[in-house]
């Protein structure tokens, strides 16, 4: 099983995340089904291609059409009409079976939330808005003598879409169900999946999931699952270390607060100065403390008070290692709330107060080579990989 998450922000504050998961055929190194993702400055691209058969052909086919695809739309700059013409006179039919030799699914979506579908002997894709299943306005069209099934939608905060392989239609296909799972069962567990508001690569998971239990773990095609949520972006502030002039204490914890979105306190010191700007109480919770990891406490109105340096190190380990937030959901220790935390936003702005720690520097080594800008760095590097928007400012 292979997954994979990708994201992409509007500039009118909608956001767009795309997660897939795929099951490749059952003694089979390579999957038949080919996914591309891309972004073309102003449009975010979803390419599922299946290639006939299975195996090393199925997938160099499928591959061919979906790099062919968004290539196209990422750097040539052609419209998806031009691509579509083009992949029409391209893919071959196959002349004993009468079938095309790779089919594809395109999805492209602006920054505005317009979007556009083209289908090519691919299974429809679902549409819905959380926990309802919308129906698609598609129109047929004939290009190079193929027919494509077209569709233009606006997409809206809570909107998703859902796109899969032929591989998902036919699970259980001779065993649970005498002909495959179906479009209309398939339907209703993706609306249930999507309802659920998890993260794409989770819903994706979960699909694929169903999909190799209904194979009896013996897969009789390659499968493949797209799902596309729009959505406002999730903000989380992080103040990260007291400011290196006392002065700006409370300029600092204003606008911190002041700032929207989840709100994270990590180290002693920099709690105890919000807890006193704020006039609120600081609580301890010895309950969260491990082995590996100090205690959190608690400040009403943030959403997390932590230790720095090592629940910070911790959570970055966490954030690498973890396939979702929803794996860190029940644990207590101040780093995997805050890997998930930080799993769960978008958008992170992270504060750094250049404040010097003897016990973590040396007043003769630059502020830029010590130990806190190292554990900041290896933070922001493992966000980044992960898809998320960072930004860090020094205080």
């Amino acid at each position: 099983m292979s997954t994979m998450t990708s994201r992409f922000e509007s500039v009118e504050e909608l956001f767009f995340e795309v997660g897939y998961s795929q099951l490749n055929k059952k003694n089979e190194e390579l999957c038949g089904d080919s996914i591309a993702v891309a972004e073309s400055g102003d449009s975010l691209i979803v390419v599922c291609s299946d290639g006939l058969g299975s195996g090393v052909k199925a997938s160099i086919l499928s591959s061919l059409t979906s790099k062919m695809a968004s290539t196209m739309l990422q750097q040539h700059g052609c419209t998806l009409e031009e691509v579509i013409e083009t992949l029409a006179y391209t893919l071959p039919v196959c002349e004993v079976r009468g079938l095309a030799y790779s089919t594809f699914s395109i999805l492209q979506i602006m920054r505005d939330g317009r979007a556009y579908l083209a289908e090519y002997d691919s299974p429809a894709a679902y549409y819905g808005n959380r926990d309802k299943l919308l129906e698609i306005p598609r129109q047929d069209r004939i290009i190079g003598e193929r027919l494509i099934h077209e569709a233009y939608l606006e997409l809206m905060p809570g909107d998703w879409i859902c796109l899969i392989s032929d591989g998902i239609l036919h699970a259980g296909i001779g065993g649970i169900w005498n002909l495959g799972w179906g479009a209309e069962r398939v339907g209703s567990f993706v609306k249930h999946v999507a309802a659920k508001g998890e993260d794409a690569v989770a819903s994706a998971n979960e699909v694929t999931s169903l999909v190799n239990k209904l194979y009896a773990g013996q897969p009789g095609d390659d499968a493949s699952v797209i799902f596309v949520y729009a959505r406002r972006p999730r903000l989380l502030n992080m103040l990260f270390g007291p400011p290196r002039d006392r002065t700006a204490d409370r300029e600092v914890v204003r606008r911190f607060m002041e700032s929207p979105g989840n709100k994270v306190v990590c180290g002693g010191t920099t709690a105890y100065i919000v807890a006193r700007e704020m006039e609120k109480e600081l609580h301890v919770d010895l309950s969260s403390m491990n082995d590996k990891v100090p205690p959190t406490a608690e400040i009403d109105g943030i959403d997390l008070v932590s230790e720095g340096m090592l629940t910070v190190s911790y959570a970055t380990a966490k954030i690498r290692t973890a396939a979702r937030c929803g794996d860190l959901a029940n644990m207590r220790d101040g780093a995997s709330r805050l890997a998930a935390l930080l799993l769960k936003a978008d958008r992170i702005e992270i504060s750094v107060g250049l404040a010097l720690n003897p016990a973590h520097q040396s007043p003769d080594v630059p502020l830029s080579l010590g130990l806190k800008n190292k554990v900041v760095d290896d933070l922001v590097e493992a966000l980044k990989q992960r898809g998320k928007n960072v930004t860090v400012n020094c205080c």
